[in-house]
């Protein structure tokens, strides 16, 4: 294991038990954001770094009875809030790395990524390994309930030119794995970059 992966899960497991308590109104960011990623019903999606699985709700009900929702996390105290949650009612859990995941080329429709990709050890190829268990034309969803100033306010600290979020670092980052950029938006209340999968 490496340090990256420990130290992810020291820090998210250590939060665990909290985390749905923490940040209490984040509920209908996610559900807007899950709306405007514009799933079909069918489709088979991954909630990738789904954490307490906040946005599972929100994909079964865009996905219908008829699609497949995985949640996968590297923190198991994440995956048990979620499950306390009943949020595995709408979709399977599974304790996996996004770095690697256990499932095969072109196996889903979209990924759903939370809060993922500040936490990434290496975003180019991980972002690579989404692109991998996604169809061609498929869809990748970045998202954070508060936009990037608001979130580095919150940490204490100011956006830098250098900030991997920052669209002009983020675009060349996604063509370079696999993905094209379509939609980026960055508000006091959302942060939401829609890509799709090149064929």
């Amino acid at each position: 294991m490496s340090e990256d992966r420990t130290h992810v899960q020291e820090f998210f497991g250590a939060r665990a038990a909290d985390w749905d308590r923490k940040f209490p109104g984040d509920g209908p960011a996610f559900t807007t954001a899950v709306t405007q990623f514009g799933l079909r019903p069918g489709d088979r999606v991954l909630d990738a770094g789904c954490g307490t699985g906040r946005a599972m709700t929100a994909l079964r009900t865009a996905v219908g009875p008829g699609g497949t929702v995985l949640g996968v996390d590297l923190t198991p105290q994440m995956l048990a809030a979620a499950r306390r949650a009943g949020r595995d009612a709408d979709g399977a859990l599974l304790l996996a790395d996004v770095a690697r995941l256990p499932l095969r080329d072109e196996a889903l429709d979209a990924v759903f990524a939370a809060g993922l990709i500040a936490h990434l050890p290496d975003p180019g190829a991980n972002l690579r390994e989404l692109a991998r268990v996604v169809r061609p034309g498929g869809g990748l969803a970045l998202f954070h309930p508060i936009g990037r100033a608001a979130l580095a306010a919150r940490h204490g600290r100011e956006l830098t030119p250098e900030d991997m979020r920052a669209e002009h670092n983020l675009g060349p980052l996604l063509s370079g794995s696999g993905w094209d950029l379509t939609s980026y938006a960055d508000d006091d209340d959302r942060f939401l970059v829609l890509a799709v999968r090149r064929p």
